[in-house]
């Protein structure tokens, strides 16, 4: 169950620092700034049942700043033109490896 939960933080998470992109330069729109809000206290909040349901800080944080990470680079590649580099497409494959790492380590070994 605590993995569900931090799904959906990193949903939250995702959602809110994609639409933080549309609350600035010149075109920056009012409604943008309440799913800002929502967004990011609905994923810390996700985030602390996570923890309660017994996932260990350092697996859940890193799960969820990695593969929130990827997403947003993602996302913005996709939806607002960004480039990506094959130099910053290796850093996401690291960055998702070091999080299978991070989980793997953290099984007792049989």
């Amino acid at each position: 169950m605590g993995y569900l939960f931090l799904a959906l933080a990193i949903i939250g998470e995702v959602i809110a620092t994609t639409f933080l992109k549309l609350t600035a330069g010149e075109r920056a729109v009012w409604w943008a700034y309440p799913i800002v809000g929502v967004g990011y206290i609905f994923a810390f909040v996700m985030l602390s049942l996570t923890l309660q349901r017994g996932v260990p800080l350092g697996i859940a944080y890193a799960i969820w700043a990695g593969v929130g990470v990827v997403l947003v680079a993602i996302i913005s590649w996709a939806v607002f033109h960004e480039m990506l580099t094959w130099t910053q497409l290796l850093g996401m494959a690291l960055v998702v490896g070091g999080v299978v790492l991070l989980e793997v380590g953290a099984k007792p070994a049989i």
